[in-house]
């Protein structure tokens, strides 16, 4: 074995056994990483097992361990065993799994994860996917065929023509991430699309408001889209019934399920997605609760005609394998990781029971942990956890309860026991909680709760 490859192989186990004991995070600055970071490029270059050991030391002060078991501040999975082992395969591998031509192996094994996950979240057997970055992606995936099936169904051919001369397309949502808006400014629709639909108390669209609003503009091309597991609380639209308002009005339904689609998983959970099988698209990470590496997520559409449609590119060079399935067909890369591989490895090794169980066993943790922040003086339980997110705040005697939140947050982070995140919900300031790690355990959940309770006692 190449030298440089046995040590990196040693240093990354060295780093993963000391996620239990070590601290979550460093206070690294920009400068402190920059000085230790910028050597001079030499004129002929350094040996390689130097360069990994110098790397690996000079940026651990800059490495947020959100492999960690106690990483709560953001939906950040843990990296499986057999995931990253798969992933490390894939950079030796190093295949190109743009089209079957370029690796058939990857292409077969990206077919059989589709077919794996749209079983495992209950979605339509004849829906098309793609493997993409993330959810950012999987948006703009869905959302391009979405775009072309609203417009090609009057007319017009936007792959060939563009947005020039074609109706505004609007997208009714209640609550959204960023990253819709960011997909719709990318394919060319515009945030100015966004019609905001009235919510429910609790977060759901209120469906009465959804039904007036395709009414009031039925000639309209329009996405409605919905959220299963919102950010911040995760909270879910009421999917089927949305769906079928939205269909009767000829709308296309959208999901964000960047983690909340894997609620269908889990025989507890399942209920809070009923009818999502009847949307047209639908986005979600397997870097989040399936725990494998970054950067991995997927897209699904009903319509394979729209979605080829939207994606497929040709080239002169192209050698086509009548019975293969070429991946650039289907998502918005040409080259590309092989990312199927950490998935396939992933999915093998837990199986339906274990999807399930790591979705469970997350949201029991959340639990455990919003009921004992909740029983220490000065917290506030802002939304109580529906699966693995929840919302705190922490009060101040002086009624600066803003400050506090973001003190005791710093505080907490600077300890090194644990990582959070702040956030601004409802005009005031929350941390979030997000648990989503197959690593984390009670006894994580217990030594978070004490470090909390010495901040508050003080």
């Amino acid at each position: 074995m190449e030298p440089e490859l046995k040590r990196a192989a040693e240093l990354a186990a060295e780093y993963l056994a000391g996620l239990d004991s070590g601290r979550i995070g460093d206070e690294a600055t920009p400068e402190s990483l920059r000085e230790r970071l910028g050597r001079p490029l030499t004129e002929h270059g350094v040996p390689g097992t130097q360069v990994v050991e110098e790397l690996a030391e000079d940026v651990r002060e800059g490495l947020l361990n959100t492999a960690s078991g106690r990483f709560f501040g953001w939906v950040i999975g843990g990296g499986l065993p057999a995931a990253v082992a798969a992933d490390w395969l894939t950079s030796v591998w190093d295949q190109n799994a743009a089209g079957f031509a370029c690796s058939p192996a990857a292409s077969v094994v990206e077919e059989i994860v589709g077919t794996w996950v749209k079983e495992l979240l209950g979605l339509p057997a004849e829906a098309s996917f793609a493997l993409v970055t993330g959810c950012q992606m999987a948006h703009v995936t869905a959302l391009a065929a979405a775009r072309h099936r609203l417009l090609s169904d009057r007319g017009i051919d936007v792959e060939r023509d563009g947005l020039f001369g074609a109706p505004p397309i609007r997208v009714l949502a209640g609550e959204h991430h960023e990253t819709l808006l960011r997909a719709l400014r990318l394919i060319g629709i515009g945030t100015g699309a966004v019609v905001k639909v009235a919510q429910e108390d609790g977060g759901p669209i209120d469906l009465e408001a959804l039904e007036a609003l395709l009414e009031k503009d039925a000639q309209v091309p329009t996405v409605v889209a919905l959220a299963a597991g919102d950010l911040n609380r995760g909270a879910y639209d009421r999917l089927g019934e949305a769906c079928d308002i939205a269909h009767r009005h000829g709308a296309w339904v959208h999901v964000d399920g960047a983690f909340g689609l894997w609620a269908a998983a889990s025989p507890r959970f399942r209920h809070l997605v009923n009818g999502v099988e009847r949307a047209d698209s639908w986005a979600t990470d397997a870097h989040k609760w399936l725990n494998v590496p970054y950067d991995s997520g997927l897209a699904f559409v009903r319509d394979r005609e729209a979605h080829r449609a939207a994606m497929s590119i040709s080239a002169a060079y192209k050698v086509e394998v009548p019975t293969g399935r070429d991946p650039f067909d289907w998502g918005p890369e040409w080259s590309r990781r092989a990312r199927g591989f950490a998935l396939y490895a992933a999915l093998r090794t837990m199986g339906r029971h274990g999807v399930a169980g790591v979705v469970e066993r997350c949201c029991d943790l959340t639990e455990k942990l919003v009921d004992g922040l909740r029983a220490l003086p000065g917290v506030e339980v802002l939304a109580p956890p529906i699966i693995n997110q929840a919302l705190v705040r922490f009060r101040a005697g002086d009624g600066d309860h803003d400050a506090r939140t973001d003190e005791v947050i710093q505080r907490l982070n600077a300890g090194g026991v644990a990582w959070f995140g702040p956030t601004t919900w409802g005009g005031v300031r929350v941390m979030r909680i997000s648990v989503s790690n197959f690593r984390t355990t009670t006894e994580d959940i217990d030594r978070v709760l004490r470090a909390f309770a010495e901040i508050l006692d003080e």
